[in-house]
């Protein structure tokens, strides 16, 4: 079993920047399929992206794709997500998700397919 632990939250101003990290524990990352979730204050959890465990190819919500980045450094076991040009509407509780099984392309999407989930750690974008 996996354990998860997200940083790198806090409060930013509107077109600022930040890197979240993803520590993982108990396992090799290289085994596992990861992710990234966000809350909205009020609203529900939704996808932001993912990144496969063979192939480390990434799949993103379409409206991010051009700011946020997502990506693993197996040696260090760590997921990462940089989030560029922030705006307020980014401001949610951000999670790190992973699932040992190998999941399809139309599958990255889905939470139901996670097994494992961090704690999550607020981003606040405003000025």
């Amino acid at each position: 079993q996996v354990q998860l632990l997200e940083s790198g939250g806090g409060l930013v101003q509107p077109g600022g920047s930040l890197r979240l990290s993803c520590a993982a524990s108990g396992r090799a990352l290289y085994g596992y399929t990861m992710a990234w979730f966000r809350q909205p204050p009020g609203k529900e959890r939704e996808f932001v992206a993912a990144v496969k465990r063979s192939t480390s190819s990434t799949s993103y919500k379409s409206s991010l794709k051009t700011r946020f980045t997502i990506s693993r450094d197996n040696a260090k076991n760590t997921l990462y997500l940089q989030m560029n040009n922030l705006t307020p509407d980014d401001t949610a509780v951000y999670y790190c998700v992973a699932s040992p099984r190998g999941l399809i392309t139309s599958s990255l999407s889905d939470d139901q397919q996670y097994e494992y989930w961090g704690q999550g750690t607020q981003v606040t974008v405003s000025s």
